[in-house]
C-alpha cells in the first residue's frame, strides 16, 4: 500500500474517531484520564500526528459506546491500513515501557530541553560513552541488549540532523563532564564531541559549575519537550530504573520551566562553557 494510500485512510479513520467522541459527548482529556493515557494522546490521533494501535481503537470505541461489530471491525482494519511503524519498532523488545510514545513526541517538539546531573545528555552521547554507561548501569543486560539500546539512542539523534531540527539546550551539571566513562580514550571524545555540538547553532550547551552550590536540579534529571502547536501542551519526561515517567498537566510542568529557567540563570554561559570542555578535554588528553 502506497504512502498516499495510508493518509487517506488514516484521515478517515481520525475523522470518524472524533465524530464518536464528540457524539458520547467526551472532551480528549476526558478520553485520556478514563483510558490512563497520556493527555496529548488523543490529541494526536485526532490530529492525525499519530496513527493509533488497532488496540486504541478498540478501547476508544468501547468507551464511545460502538456496539455494532461490523463498524467496529471497520474501525480496526482501517487502523491496520494506515499505521506507519516509527523506525523504533523494530527495537520494541528492549524499549522500557511507554518510551515509544516519548521517542514519537521527541520527533515533533521544536524544542528539547535538557537537565542531567550525572552523565551527559542522551541526544549528545557518543556510541562508546552510551555502551560504557550500559555496562555499568544498574539493570542486569546482556551485551546484545546492551547494544541494541545505544543504537536506539544514536537513532534518536537523527532528529538533530533534520532540516526542521529541534533547538536542542543542554545544561548539565559539572560533574558529568569529571565523570570518566569508558576510561580516558572514550571521555575524551565525549568532551570533543560536546565542543564541537556546542558550536553546531541550534543546540545551547551551559554547565552548572561546582561553585554554584546548591541548585534547583539537585534533585534529579528531566526533559521539557515544547510543541508548536498551541493545543498540544508541553511534556516533562524522566528515565527512570523502572522505565520513563512523563508529565503534563500545566502546574507539574511549570515547576519544572522554572527549575530549568533558574539553572540557566546560574549555569556558565555557552562561551564560559565551551572553556570549560576545553579545559577538561586538555587535562585528560595530558593525563
Amino acid at each position: 500500500m502506497s504512502s498516499g494510500q495510508n493518509r487517506v485512510r488514516r484521515r478517515q479513520l481520525v475523522a470518524e474517531l472524533k465524530r464518536l467522541r464528540e457524539e458520547a459527548g467526551l472532551t480528549q482529556e476526558e478520553v485520556a484520564r478514563q483510558l490512563d493515557w497520556h493527555h496529548t494522546k488523543v490529541f494526536r490521533i485526532e490530529t492525525g500526528r499519530t496513527a493509533p494501535h488497532p488496540n486504541d481503537v478498540r478501547v476508544m470505541c468501547a468507551l464511545y459506546g460502538v456496539t455494532d461489530e461490523e463498524h467496529l471491525a471497520a474501525l480496526v482494519q482501517l487502523a491496520k491500513e494506515s499505521r506507519k511503524r516509527g523506525w523504533w519498532y523494530a527495537y520494541r523488545d528492549v524499549l522500557p515501557s511507554r518510551y515509544e510514545f516519548i521517542i514519537g513526541l521527541e520527533e515533533e517538539a521544536y524544542a528539547i530541553h535538557t537537565f542531567q546531573l550525572a552523565v551527559v545528555p542522551g541526544l549528545l552521547q557518543t556510541e562508546d560513552y552510551a555502551m560504557a554507561l550500559g555496562k555499568g548501569g544498574p539493570l542486569e543486560l546482556d551485551t546484545d541488549e546492551i547494544r541494541r539500546r545505544v543504537e536506539v539512542r544514536m537513532n534518536r539523534q537523527r532528529v538533530l540532523d533534520k532540516p526542521d531540527r529541534p533547538q536542542l539546550w543542554a545544561i548539565i551539571d559539572e560533574a558529568a563532564i569529571h565523570r570518566v566513562v569508558g576510561g580516558p580514550k572514550v571521555m575524551l571524545a565525549q568532551l570533543e564531541h560536546l565542543i564541537t555540538a556546542s558550536e553546531a547553532g541550534k543546540t545551547t550547551i551551559q554547565i552548572v559549575p561546582y561553585t554554584v552550590g546548591a541548585h534547583p536540579g539537585i534533585c534529579g534529571p528531566f526533559v521539557i519537550l515544547k510543541f508548536e502547536e498551541p493545543s498540544e501542551t508541553d511534556v516533562v519526561y524522566m528515565e527512570t530504573i523502572g522505565g520513563s515517567i512523563s508529565l503534563d498537566k500545566p502546574e507539574e510542568i511549570r515547576n519544572y520551566v522554572n527549575a530549568f529557567d533558574h539553572l540557566r540563570a546560574v549555569a556558565l554561559s555557552p562561551q564560559d562553557t565551551r572553556t570549560m570542555l576545553i579545559r577538561a578535554a586538555k587535562s585528560l588528553a595530558d593525563g
